[in-house]
């Protein structure tokens, strides 16, 4: 099959248990959950998605027509072009949009096959293939959790239709609460910030994941 991407960059990964390490990520066009343009918000079934993943216009993306090819730009994204020097350290994150539209056993295998260790940062309507090394879940509101288990569960707070306690017992290895940063022209979320905080520390099974990207002004 063939690969629409949206992007290709490297960046520090700004959320969850592997915040602060170097990655590529490659966003994939497309969501199962809103079309990304914002006539269609208001009747999304995901209302707060802050990121642009409508075509293949961003740096380093386009359609790859084959496994191979989109490997081989991903490699060439990482410092020195993922030299053997770094062989340990190819750490590629798929996200989107939603991921799992695309991501198949033939792009599994040719990261794998390159050296790439692969996370994925999903909603969870799709079950996940086998393979991935690092699954994240961020549960959507009404939807259907179908990936139910994985490395961590991200969950934004606070939304009305999604409940902590509704996953606290599910089988991940990690619990995240991550303030939601409302849809505003200045993006103040220093309240959800708060609420997020003070939920932590009453409920200590959950951690707190901040958006470190954005408060460090990179991508």
């Amino acid at each position: 099959m063939s690969y629409r991407v949206k992007e290709i960059f490297y960046s520090l990964q700004g959320e969850g248990a592997n915040t602060g390490r170097g990655a590529v990520f490659v966003r994939f066009s497309g969501c199962n959950l809103w079309s990304g343009c914002e006539s269609d918000r208001a009747a999304a079934t995901c209302k707060f998605c802050d990121t642009d993943f409508v075509g293949t216009d961003g740096g380093g993306g386009g359609v790859y027509e084959t496994a191979g090819e989109l490997v081989g730009a991903v490699v060439e994204a990482f410092p020195q072009g993922g030299d053997n020097s770094m062989a340990s350290q190819l750490f590629v994150v798929c996200t989107g949009g939603e991921p799992l539209l695309q991501l198949d056993a033939a792009l599994i295998a040719a990261l794998h096959a390159a050296g790439c260790q692969i996370a994925v940062e999903t909603n969870g309507t799709i079950a996940a293939p086998d393979g991935i090394d690092w699954i994240t879940v961020s549960p959507k509101p009404n939807t259907t959790l179908v990936q139910r288990s994985g490395h961590e569960l991200k969950l934004v707070y606070p939304i009305d239709e999604l409940a902590p306690s509704d996953f606290e017992n599910l089988p991940f290895e990690r619990f995240y609460i991550q303030p939601l940063d409302p849809q505003t022209s200045d993006g103040d979320n220093c309240e959800n910030v708060k609420i997020a905080r003070d939920f932590c520390l009453a409920n200590p099974q959950w951690r707190l994941s901040l958006q470190m990207h954005k408060i460090l002004g990179i991508r």
